[in-house]
């Protein structure tokens, strides 16, 4: 790992998260379609954010993850129907509440000051014929009407500085930006107002590599600087290994492992998790093939029955065929407890009671 990398590294766990979560997402369900056949797109998928954490979310196109951070914040565009679970937001006085159940009212004063997201394609999500001083003035007098719209520049001004942009590009247009000055114009528009979570959805795709460093290393200055937490969805599992401090793993709609970041690197549970592991080469070691993930992700309006990656698994028995696997701890001793995984060489006792052979973890999954 590069002397940059550590750094970074180190910036986002400086403040070890605390064990008292401030979003917890309970069984949430979504569908797409009003029918009578919906695609379900999301199946009761679990998470909790930690006060002070960084939690990436990681998986191909199309296994849900902007799905559950638009779900979770109640920007679902039609056709998708949330259709279960809760979202509960912990403020720092200890105040619990159910982001689905808000009123219209009080859902504009939550998002922003409570929660911020900065989106996937910065361009798209600024108004091409404002200034951006104007667009993140806005912002801040929305939710703060006793603020003049002098005062509302100056914390412009003040926010696009935080974020290594100069106050004098308050006047410009988005065009006249870079893509990566862009997107740090949203992240300083998001976090105007002081939120306590920060979702970014995959904010470096459209970067070059550089700029995508000098992204991650500016969240991790803020994040350190200014307390937030973050859920931080890629598909770049080796960016996640270096600034999260735990990360899920999204496959067909559902989480299929979930742990600390060290732990996933070094000893992923999930068949998947290590093949997205092995899609990106290691920076020490012997040289080694890269190996792809054969297949495609399954038709979510046509799931297969049991386990929704058997059809790619290297590693698939009997019992995946006809049961469905749940997060169950991994059955391997020594295991940090917390985490979790849905794979059935996990869950004997599932196995067992169904009537099927048990099997071992391969070792090829226990050390890496």
């Amino acid at each position: 790992m590069s002397n940059s990398a550590v750094s970074t590294q180190r910036a986002f766990r400086a403040n070890a998260a605390a064990t008292d979560p401030v979003l917890e997402i309970k069984n949430l369900s979504v569908d797409y379609g009003y029918d009578e056949d919906p695609t379900h797109v999301l199946r009761q998928v679990s998470l909790t954010l930690n006060r002070g954490e960084v939690l990436g979310l990681a998986g191909e196109s199309g296994c849900g993850k902007s799905t559950l951070a638009y779900a979770a914040t109640r920007l679902l565009p039609p056709p998708g129907l949330i259709t279960g679970g809760e979202v509960i937001f912990t403020d720092r006085g200890g105040q619990q509440t159910d982001i689905l159940t808000l009123s219209d009212a009080d859902l504009r004063a939550t998002r922003w000051q409570d929660l911020a997201i900065v989106f996937q394609g910065a361009m798209n999500s600024l108004n091409p014929v404002y200034r951006i001083g104007r667009q993140i003035a806005d912002a801040i007098r929305a939710h703060l009407p006793g603020v003049t719209k002098k005062e509302a520049l100056e914390r412009a001004a003040g926010m696009l500085e935080l974020v290594g942009i100069s106050a004098d590009r308050l006047r410009d247009y988005p065009h006249q930006l870079s893509g990566g000055m862009r997107q740090r114009v949203m992240i300083a528009m998001a976090l105007a107002l002081d939120p306590q979570v920060l979702i970014m959805d995959e904010p470096t795709t459209a970067l070059d590599v550089v700029m995508q460093r000098q992204i991650v290393e500016q969240i991790a200055e803020l994040r350190d600087r200014l307390g937030f937490s973050v859920i931080f969805i890629t598909h770049d599992v080796s960016l996640l290994i270096e600034i999260a401090d735990r990360i899920a793993i999204m496959y067909a709609g559902e989480i299929v492992e979930d742990a600390s970041a060290q732990d996933m690197y070094r000893r992923p549970r999930h068949p998947y998790s290590d093949a997205l592991l092995h899609s990106f080469p290691p920076l020490r070691g012997p040289r080694r093939e890269l190996t792809g993930i054969p297949g495609s992700p399954p038709d979510l309006s046509n799931l297969p029955s049991g386990c929704p990656y058997r059809d790619r698994c290297a590693f698939v028995f009997d019992a995946c065929s006809a049961i469905t696997p749940e997060l169950v701890a991994p059955a391997v001793e020594g295991d940090d407890p917390r985490r979790s995984v849905a794979c059935l060489r996990h869950d004997p006792a599932a196995v067992a009671a169904a009537g099927f052979e048990p099997q071992p973890v391969p070792v090829e999954l226990s050390v890496r």
